[in-house]
C-alpha cells in the first residue's frame, strides 16, 4: 500500500511505515488471538465487524442502522497524526468485501450511504492510480463533504486533479468534477487553507471561481500566494493567475496592491483603471509616486482626476519633480550633506608607502578616474570639491581648474559629472551647465550636453528643457558633439517613447555618412527611449543600420552596442521578440549568433524562465575558436533571466561558478559582470569572495571586468569589506594604470550617493522591475564585455548609463501636504510569510529608527506606531501617511 501522496504526514516514509503495519496485523492477530488489543479496541473491533455483517442483511431497517453506526464511529474517531484512525484501520480487512457488496445492491439511498462510507475506507486502502475515494465520492449522496475530516478533503483534491488531467486528455464531460471542486475550494477557503483551494482550482484551470470565494478576511493571504506563484508558472498561466490576483484586490478596494500588479503586468489600461474607479485624492498620489518609483511614462486625464489643479500636482509627483527635495531631506537628516574628494574614498593613508608614491603616473588617466569617483560619490547633492567650487578671484573659477586636468574627451565626462552631482535638480542643474555650452572646446560642450541629459534623467518635465536643449546639436559635424547630445537624450528621455525625438534618431541611422561610434550611440539612444515597446519602426530601422555595415566594421566592438539597442526594445517582452530574432538569423554570420543571444537574453531579462537559462547555459557550454563572441551576451543573459527571483538566483551563481571551471577565455570575462547583475547593490558574501579571487586573475579582462563588479555589487551600500578588498587591490595594481583606473571606478560606485543610493532595478519588495533601470545597467555591462576598446578607450562616458539605475534606497514618510514627516518605523530582514498560517512576523532582526531611513537589500520596513496609516501596502521611497482617527494617546 502505497503513501496517499497528498497526505498530511511531512515524509512519505514515515507515512508509509505507519500505514504499511496494520495491513499486515490483522494475520498476526488473529494467530495471537487478539491478545494486544486492549479491550476498548477488542470491544470496536468486534462492533465494526458486527456492523459490516449487518449492512449485508437482507433487512433494509437494520441495514441503515448499522451504515449509520459505522459512519458515526468513522466521523468521531480521532486520531493522531501519524497513525491511521481505528475504525478504519478494523475496517480494512472488510474493504473488499463491503466494496464486492456494493456492486450487488440496487439503487438506493442506503447504496447512496455506503458509498461515501467506500469513499472514506478507500483513503487508506484503494490501490496507488485507482482514484476510487473519488470514484465512490462521485456515486454517493451530496453530503457536506468537510465533515469527513481534513486529510480525506486533501486526498480528494489530489485525485480530482489527477482525474481532470485524464478525462481532458479524452475530451470527457468534466462537470460533476466542477461541482465537487466547488465544495472543496468553499472548505478550503473557510478553514484557511487558502493555497489548497488555489493549487486546486489551477489543477482544473478554473481560477475564476477563486473570486466569488475570497471573503475580507483571507483575500490578502490568497492574492500573496498567487503572486508568489505567479513567478513560477510558465506563460500564459502566470499573467492569468496575476489577473485573478488583481480582480480580488480590485473588489476589496486595495486600490495600491492592484497597482503594483498592473505596473507588473504592464497593464497600463488596468492603471487608468484604478486611478479611474479610486476616488480619494490621497490615495491616487500614493500611486503617483508608485508609478514614479518604478519610471514609466503615464499621462494623467479628466477621467482618472477630475479638477485641474490636483490633476497638474499629481502629474508632477510622477513626473518626479520631488524626487531631489526628498533626497536631500534624507541626505540632511543622515547629516552627510558635506562634500566628499576622490581622496576622502581612496583613504590612500590606510596603505604602505608605494602605492600613494606611484600615484602620480599617467595623471590624466588618474584624473579622469578621480572625475567619476566625484561624480558617483557627490551624486545628487547638488556641492563638491571639484566641479561646483565657488570661483575665489585668485584662481580665477577653481571648476574650470578641475576641467582642464583632464586631456580631450576626458574633458567630456568632466563636463558632464556636473550634471551627475546635480542629478534630478533640473532648475539649478541647467543653470550650472549652462557656461559650458560657450565653451570653444566640443569635448566640453559634449560634455555639457550628456551632463544636461544626466540631470534630467527620470525626471520628466513639461516644457522639455532637455530635448529644447539637446535637439539642435544631434546633427552637428563633430562626432563627439553628436555623442553627447545622443546619449542625453536616451538618458533624460529613457522610457518616454519620445515620437519626436526618433524622427530625429532614426535619420542618423539612415545616414550613410555617419561615423560608427555615432550610429552605435543613436542604436543605444533609441533603445532606452523605447525600452520594452516593442516598437516596429525603431526596430526597422537598427536591423537596416545593421544591414550596412561594412564587413571591417563588423568586427569592431562598438557595432555590438546596435543589437542590444534592438534588444532594449524588447526588454522583458518575452515572446514579442520572435519577429525580429527571426530577421536577425539573416545577418552577417560575423553578428549573427551576438544578434541572436542579445535578444533572447533581454526578452526574457527577469522573467525567471528556466528553459531561457538552460539554453543560454547550452551555448555557453561550447567549446569555440577564438574570435567569437556571442558567449559573452548569453552569460549576462544567464543573470539577466535568473535574477528575477531568489531561487533561480542562487542557482545561477552556482551555474557561473561552473562556468568559469569549464568556460573558454570569452566565457569567464563575462562571468563577473553576470554575478555583478545578479547581486547588484547587495554584496552577497560568496559573490564577493569569488569577485576577489577574480581580480587577481593573470588575464587582464578579467581581473578588470572583477573589479567593476566589486564596485557594482556593492553600489551605494559603503560596504566596509568590499573598500577594503578595493584599497588593497589599488596598491596591488599601482603600476598598472588600466586596472587602477577599474579599482578607482569601483570606489566611486560602492560610495554612490555617500551611501545613499542603490543600482537595483527591483524595487517594492523585489516584486516589480523597473525597465529603465535594467536597460541602463545592461547597457554599462554590454560595453564593459569590451573593456579596451570602450570603457578605457575614448568611450568611458558609457559609465554615466549607470544613472538610469541610481534611486535613493530611503523610505521617507509625509503628511497628507507632502511634507516630510518623522514616524518611528522598525527596520528588519524580510520575512517570507506567503501562505503561513495566522499572522506571522513579516521581518525578523528589527531595529526601531525615526524616518527617513535607509532600506539595505533585503530589508523591510514597518511603522512602529498606530497613530498613522500608512497609504501604500510596502514602505519603501515615498509614503503618505494619513491619520488613524481610532488612535487614542496614552496619556
Amino acid at each position: 500500500m502505497a503513501p496517499d501522496p497528498n497526505s498530511a504526514s511531512g515524509s512519505g516514509t514515515r507515512d508509509e511505515a505507519t500505514v504499511k503495519v496494520p495491513a499486515k496485523d490483522p494475520k498476526k492477530k488473529d494467530e495471537k488471538k487478539d491478545e494486544d488489543l486492549s479491550e476498548e479496541d477488542l470491544a470496536l473491533k468486534q462492533q465494526l465487524e458486527l456492523y459490516v455483517e449487518r449492512v449485508q442483511d437482507t433487512d433494509p431497517g437494520l441495514q441503515k442502522a448499522a451504515l449509520e453506526s459505522m459512519r458515526q464511529e468513522i466521523r468521531t474517531s480521532t486520531s493522531s497524526m501519524t497513525s491511521v484512525p481505528k475504525p478504519l484501520k478494523f475496517l480494512r480487512p472488510h474493504y473488499g468485501t463491503l466494496k464486492a457488496y456494493y456492486g450487488t445492491m440496487g439503487e438506493s439511498d442506503l447504496k447512496k450511504y455506503l458509498a461515501d462510507i467506500l469513499s472514506v475506507l478507500a483513503l487508506t486502502m484503494s490501490a496507488e492510480g485507482e482514484r476510487e475515494s473519488l470514484k465512490f465520492r462521485l456515486l454517493g449522496s451530496e453530503g457536506d463533504i468537510g465533515s469527513w475530516g481534513h486529510e480525506y478533503v486533501r486526498n480528494l483534491a489530489g485525485e480530482i486533479s489527477q482525474e481532470y488531467a485524464k478525462r481532458q486528455t479524452e475530451e470527457a464531460p468534466i462537470d460533476d468534477l466542477m461541482e465537487l471542486v466547488q465544495q472543496i475550494v468553499a472548505f478550503h477557503m473557510k478553514h484557511n487553507a487558502e493555497p489548497e483551494a488555489v493549487d486546486l482550482l489551477m489543477e482544473v484551470e478554473d481560477l475564476d471561481l477563486l473570486v466569488e470565494h475570497v471573503d475580507s478576511t483571507n483575500f490578502k493571504r490568497t492574492c500573496l500566494y498567487l503572486t508568489s506563484a505567479a513567478r513560477y508558472l510558465p506563460g500564459p498561466d502566470d499573467i492569468l493567475v496575476l489577473d485573478i490576483a488583481y480582480m480580488i484586490y480590485l473588489k476589496f478596494d486595495e486600490y495600491p496592491n492592484a497597482l503594483q500588479i498592473a505596473l507588473f503586468l504592464d497593464n497600463l489600461q488596468y492603471v487608468k483603471q484604478i486611478f479611474t474607479s479610486c476616488d480619494d485624492l490621497l490615495l491616487k498620489k500614493q500611486f503617483c509616486y508608485i508609478i514614479a518609483r518604478h519610471g514609466i511614462e503615464f499621462e494623467l486625464d479628466d477621467d482618472m482626476v477630475v479638477e485641474d489643479d490636483d490633476r497638474y500636482a499629481l502629474q508632477d509627483i510622477i513626473n518626479n519633480s520631488k524626487l531631489s527635495e526628498g533626497y536631500l531631506t534624507l541626505a540632511r537628516d543622515i547629516e552627510v550633506m558635506e562634500p566628499k574628494s576622490p581622496e576622502d574614498i581612496y583613504k590612500a593613508h590606510l596603505l604602505d608607502g608605494r602605492a600613494s608614491a606611484g600615484a602620480s603616473v599617467d595623471s590624466a588617466r588618474q584624473n579622469l578616474a578621480a572625475t567619476f569617483v566625484n561624480a558617483f560619490v557627490n551624486a545628487g547633492f547638488g556641492q563638491d570639491k571639484l566641479m561646483t567650487v565657488p570661483a575665489d578671484a585668485s584662481s580665477g573659477g577653481a571648476s574650470g581648474n578641475w576641467l582642464f586636468k583632464n586631456k580631450e574627451h576626458g574633458k567630456a565626462s568632466a563636463a558632464a559629472s556636473l550634471g551627475m552631482i546635480l542629478l534630478w535638480d533640473v532648475d539649478s542643474g541647467l543653470a550650472q551647465i549652462d557656461k559650458y555650452f560657450h565653451s570653444n572646446d566640443s569635448h566640453v560642450i559634449a560634455g555639457a550636453l550628456l551632463g544636461v541629459g544626466i540631470v534630467n534623467c527620470n525626471i520628466n518635465n513639461d516644457c522639455d528643457p532637455a530635448l529644447a536643449l539637446l535637439g539642435d546639436y544631434v546633427n552637428k559635424e563633430d562626432p563627439s558633439i553628436r555623442i553627447g547630445a545622443i546619449m542625453g537624450l536616451g538618458i533624460s528621455y529613457a522610457g518616454s517613447q519620445n515620437d519626436q525625438i526618433r524622427f530625429k534618431l532614426t535619420a542618423i541611422l539612415n545616414d550613410a555618412k555617419a561615423p560608427l561610434d555615432v550610429i552605435a550611440f543613436t542604436a543605444i539612444s533609441l533603445g532606452l527611449i523605447y525600452v520594452g515597446s516593442c516598437n516596429e519602426e525603431v526596430a526597422q530601422a537598427i536591423i537596416f543600420a545593421l544591414m550596412d555595415r561594412s564587413e571591417s566594421e563588423l568586427g569592431e566592438p562598438l557595432t555590438r552596442l546596435l543589437p542590444l539597442g534592438l534588444g532594449l526594445l524588447y526588454l522583458g517582452k518575452q515572446e514579442s521578440v520572435e519577429a525580429t530574432a527571426e530577421v536577425s538569423k539573416t545577418f552577417n554570420e560575423k553578428i549573427r549568433k551576438y544578434c541572436d543571444m542579445t535578444l533572447l537574453s533581454c526578452a526574457y531579462a527577469g522573467t525567471g524562465n528556466v528553459l531561457k537559462v538552460q539554453n543560454l547555459l547550452g551555448h555557453c557550454a561550447q567549446h569555440l575558436e577564438k574570435g567569437e563572441t556571442h558567449q559573452g551576451p548569453a552569460v549576462l543573459g544567464i543573470a539577466m533571466v535568473a535574477m528575477a527571483e531568489e531561487l533561480g538566483l542562487e542557482m545561477a551563481i552556482r551555474s557561473l561558478e561552473h562556468l568559469l571551471q569549464y568556460g573558454e577565455q570569452n566565457i569567464r570575462r563575462a562571468i563577473p559582470l553576470a554575478l555583478g547583475l545578479l547581486c547588484i547593490s547587495n554584496p552577497k558574501v560568496n559573490v564577493m569572495d569569488t569577485l576577489s579571487r577574480l581580480s587577481h586573475d593573470t588575464d587582464s579582462e578579467v581581473a578588470m571586468a572583477a573589479v567593476i563588479s566589486l564596485g557594482l555589487i556593492g553600489a551605494g551600500t559603503n560596504n566596509a569589506r568590499i573598500a577594503g578588498m578595493l584599497r588593497n587591490l589599488s596598491s596591488y595594481y599601482y603600476k598598472d594604470a588600466n586596472l587602477l583606473f577599474c579599482v578607482r571606478i569601483a570606489q566611486g560606485l560602492v560610495h554612490l550617493g555617500k551611501g545613499l543610493l542603490t543600482l537595483n532595478p527591483f524595487h517594492s519588495d523585489r516584486f516589480l522591475l523597473s525597465p529603465v533601470a535594467l536597460a541602463g545597467i545592461t547597457t554599462l555591462l554590454f560595453a564593459c564585455l569590451d573593456m579596451k576598446a570602450i570603457v578605457l578607450g575614448k568611450y568611458h562616458y558609457v559609465l554615466y548609463f549607470v544613472v538610469l539605475a541610481m534611486q535613493p534606497r530611503m523610505l521617507l514618510t509625509v503628511d497628507e501636504n507632502l511634507k516630510p514627516l518623522s514616524v518611528p518605523v522598525r527596520v528588519g530582514q524580510a520575512v517570507d510569510v506567503v501562505g503561513q498560517a495566522g499572522r506571522p512576523k513579516t521581518i525578523t532582526g528589527f531595529q526601531t529608527h525615526s524616518t527617513p531611513v535607509l532600506l539595505a537589500a533585503g530589508d523591510r520596513a514597518e511603522l512602529a506606531t498606530e497613530k498613522y496609516i500608512p497609504l501604500s501596502p510596502i514602505l519603501e521611497g515615498f509614503v503618505i501617511l494619513k491619520e488613524n482617527p481610532e488612535y487614542k494617546e496614552d496619556n
